[in-house]
């Protein structure tokens, strides 16, 4: 039946390439801002790690090492305000999509069962829950659920993909309070937190579902995904992990061990030691908020809306006159700049459009100089 209900889903950037073939017809090429993939190369303590694990002749724990999950302990302490995070409720993911999309699955959902996730989302939220049969249910506020019996998971994400918006304490924590009361799991997708541009998060971080004024000082029933792919530059590593509720942890990795779900063990090596150093990442944060700054002003100069955008490698733009998301890219795409249309996200997200940042700093100073000239 799942699979049934995913016969109709077409790979949304294959949807781009009319566009993408007329930005690459610019006279000075593409500057392709579609797709959030690291540009910047991986930090060479991580690469030295990554070889000094290089003999990986046995099979590696599907756990993780108990050094990467007490890495992970430490670093929700320190960067997060996550104290006393159990390192045995710590389980490393091959990359965050894979346990995107098949946590309905191994959480057991199927027909008759809710997923909630946010209106304006990563699509495979939504792919997911129908992968395992479960309807998804795009939500903007806490009472387009609260109080459904059918509601069996609930997706957050913040800071957000496409929005770049913020979740605080209180609406972190209305949250909680209600899926705690239908017995639903709470799963925050937290991986842009390391990359906050605005007050009050820049100053006091990101918070987490997992921080005790959040929840209360009780994990259960809730999980955090996050990747070391956008802070770290390690996406072609496909190094992530989930954290929170032991029981649950406990369930996916007796789960993931009969499927032979494993992060290699160099990739692991690599993991614990980006989540033991912080320099590097207060490094990449720094090209990303310069590459900000001259985006959002290019934007806002071309007579562009910048909505949200708080935090994360997005800015999520309209024009000031109401147009589709599809014109917009097209007309972008006429001056050689390849941006994603908001209805990726949702319906909801049809007039906006998802303008990426990682592109290195040249391509992003000919995207400024392309858009002030009109």
């Amino acid at each position: 039946m799942g699979f049934a209900d995913l016969s109709d889903l077409t790979f949304p950037w294959d949807t781009l390439v009319p566009a993408a073939q007329r930005a690459r017809s610019h006279p000075d090429g593409i500057v392709d801002l579609s797709v959030g993939t690291p540009v910047d190369p991986t930090p060479e303590i991580i690469q030295e790690a990554l070889a000094r694990a290089g003999d990986a002749h046995g099979y590696p724990t599907t756990h993780g090492t108990p050094a990467l999950r007490e890495a992970v302990a430490g670093w929700f302490a320190r960067r997060r305000g996550v104290p006393g995070l159990d390192p045995a409720a710590v389980l490393p993911t091959i990359g965050s999509k894979e346990l995107v999309g098949l946590l309905p699955s191994l959480l057991s959902l199927g027909p008759g069962d809710t997923v909630v996730h946010p209106a304006v989302a990563y699509p495979t939220y939504d792919v997911g829950a129908r992968l395992a049969g479960a309807t998804p249910l795009p939500a903007t506020s806490v009472q387009d659920w609260a109080d459904r019996s059918d509601v069996r998971l609930v997706w957050v994400n913040s800071p957000a993909n496409p929005t770049g918006a913020v979740a605080s304490v209180a609406e972190l924590a209305e949250i909680v309070a209600a899926a705690r009361r239908i017995g639903a799991v709470v799963v925050s997708d937290e991986c842009y937190a390391e990359l906050a541009w605005t007050e009050p998060w820049a100053s006091s971080g990101v918070p987490s579902i997992l921080d005790p004024r959040v929840n209360g000082g009780s994990h259960e029933g809730l999980l955090v995904a996050y990747s070391l792919s956008k802070q770290s530059n390690l996406a072609g590593y496909r190094a992530a992990f989930v954290a929170g509720d032991q029981v649950l942890v406990s369930q996916l990795l007796e789960l993931r061990k009969h499927l032979g779900m494993i992060v290699p063990a160099p990739v692991q090596a690599a993991m614990t030691l980006a989540l033991t150093d912080d320099s590097h990442v207060a490094a990449q944060r720094e090209v990303y908020r310069r590459r900000r700054e001259v985006m959002l002003a290019a934007l806002q100069a071309a007579g562009m809306v910048v909505d949200h955008s708080e935090a994360g490698l997005y800015l999520w733009t309209r024009p000031q006159e109401e147009a589709s998301a599809w014109a917009t890219v097209d007309s972008l795409a006429e001056r050689g700049i390849l941006v994603a249309p908001g209805t990726f996200y949702g319906s909801a997200g049809g007039g906006h459009v998802r303008v990426a940042l990682t592109a290195p700093d040249e391509r992003i100073a000919a995207a400024a100089a392309r858009l002030m000239v009109g």
